[in-house]
C-alpha cells in the first residue's frame, strides 16, 4: 500500500520544542505519532495537529524505556503505515553544579536525553533499514560542542548523541543505505523547560541569551526531513559556540567561569514548591512556549542562509567574478596583462597598500 502522507514520530511532543515540531509537520499534512509522558499535553497536541490539517495518535511513553519505544513504533505503524521520519527530541535536564547532583539524577538525565534518542534511533532503524528509506533527525544543541556550568549532565548527553550519530552515519554509508540521519543543533529556546527543570540554584533558571522561539527551530526540523544535510546549526550563537570552542577553548572556559552562573539565572528566587518533571510529567498542558516571549526571537537569518547556501555560494561566486573582471579591466594590458602579472600584482597597481 502506498502512503502519500509522511508518517512522522516525534518524541517529547507534548510541550516545548516538540510541540512546535508537531504543529509544523501538521501544516504539511503529516500523520504524526506523538510520544511523551504527559497525557494532558499529548491530547492537547493531538487536537492541535488535527486542527492544522494533520492526523495524530497520542502514545504515552517514557523514552528511557526501550521496550516502550518499540511498542510505540508498532502502534504508530499500525495506525498510519510505515514511519518515514523519526524525530528524537525528548530531553531532561537539571540546573546544579556537579557537586550538588546525585548519581541517580545524572543517570536520569542521561537515560532520557541520550539513551532515549539512542533507543528511538534503534526503533526507527529496525523499520527503515529493511525498507531502505527514511530519515532520522536528532535534535541536538550548541552544547553538543561546548559544555557550560550548571548543566553538565545535559551537555554530556548531547555530546554523546553527537558521537553516536557520527558513528551511525558512517555505518549507514558503509552499507550504502538510503536511510538518512541528520543532527540539528539548537540554540537557547523559550520553552517550558526552564519552568519545570529541577533546580538547586537560589534563583530561577533561564536560557542563555539570545533566546529563540521554538517555532524558528521547528521549521528547520521540518526542512531537514526533506533535505539531505549532515548537520544543521540553528542560530548565529550556535555557530559561534562551535567555532569559539574549536579555536579558543581556554578563553571560553574562563568566560563561562565568570559569567556562566549569572547568565543562566533570573533575578527571581526559586519557588520551593515549583513542579519538576525529572521523574514524572508535570500535570496540565504547557504548550510550546516558556515565560520569555518578550525576549525571544522568532526568526534566525542564519537559518535562512543555511537553507539557501547554494544561492549564497552562487552569489559569492558571481561577486568574485565581478571583482576579478574589474581588476582585469584596470590591469595594464587588460586580461592578458592580468595573466602575466597575476592577480596580486594587478591589484597592487590600483591599491598601494597591496604593494610590497
Amino acid at each position: 500500500m502506498t502512503h502519500s502522507r509522511p508518517v512522522v514520530v516525534i518524541t517529547g511532543a507534548s510541550a516545548g520544542h516538540g510541540r512546535a515540531v508537531a504543529r509544523a509537520f501538521a501544516r504539511q499534512g503529516a500523520d504524526i505519532g506523538l510520544l511523551a509522558r504527559g497525557h494532558e499535553g499529548l491530547e492537547a497536541a493531538k487536537r492541535e495537529v488535527e486542527s492544522l490539517g494533520g492526523r495524530a495518535i497520542a502514545v504515552p511513553v517514557d523514552v528511557a524505556d526501550a521496550q516502550q519505544l518499540e511498542a510505540a513504533a508498532d502502534t504508530v505503524e499500525r495506525e498510519f503505515g510505515p514511519i518515514t521520519v523519526w524525530v528524537n527530541n525528548a530531553m531532561a535536564s537539571m540546573f546544579a553544579p556537579v557537586m550538588r547532583m546525585r548519581p541517580d539524577e545524572i543517570k536520569r538525565v542521561t537515560d532520557v536525553t541520550y539513551l532515549g534518542a539512542v533507543y528511538g534511533t534503534m526503533a526507527a532503524l529496525r523499520r527503515m533499514v529493511p525498507r531502505d528509506r527514511g530519515t532520522i533527525i536528532q535534535v541536538g544543541s550548541a552544547l553538543a560542542y561546548r559544555g557550560i556550568p550548571l548543566q553538565a549532565a545535559y551537555c554530556a548527553a548531547k555530546q554523546a548523541l553527537l558521537a553516536f550519530t557520527e558513528s551511525l552515519r558512517t555505518e549507514l554509508l558503509h552499507d550504502k543505505s538510503r536511510v538518512r540521519v541528520t543532527m540539528v543543533q539548537m540554540p537557547a529556546m523559550n520553552t517550558p523547560q526552564f519552568v519545570w527543570t529541577r533546580n538547586r540554584m537560589s534563583h530561577k533558571a533561564r536560557p542563555v541569551p539570545p533566546i529563540y522561539q521554538p517555532e524558528a527551530a521547528a521549521e528547520t526540523v521540518v526542512w531537514a526531513a526533506s533535505h539531505d544535510r549532515r548537520e544543521i546549526e540553528v542560530g548565529a550563537t550556535t555557530v559561534f559556540a562551535v567555532l569559539a570552542n574549536k579555536l579558543l577553548p581556554a578563553i571560553v572556559d574562563r568566560y563561562l567561569a565568570r559569567k556562566g552562573y549569572r547568565i543562566q539565572q533570573t533575578r527571581e528566587l526559586v519557588d520551593p514548591n515549583q513542579p519538576e518533571n525529572l521523574w514524572k510529567p508535570v500535570k496540565g498542558d504547557h504548550g510550546a512556549h516558556g515565560p520569555f516571549d518578550e525576549k525571544a526571537l522568532s526568526r534566525s537569518p542564519q537559518v535562512w542562509t543555511t537553507r539557501h547556501r547554494s544561492m549564497m555560494l552562487a552569489a559569492a561566486g558571481l561577486g568574485a567574478l565581478a571583482a576579478l573582471s574589474m581588476v582585469a579591466r584596470r590591469a595594464p594590458g587588460g586580461l592578458a596583462g592580468l595573466r602575466t602579472t597575476g592577480l596580486r600584482g594587478a591589484m597592487a597597481t590600483r591599491i598601494p597598500l597591496l604593494r610590497t
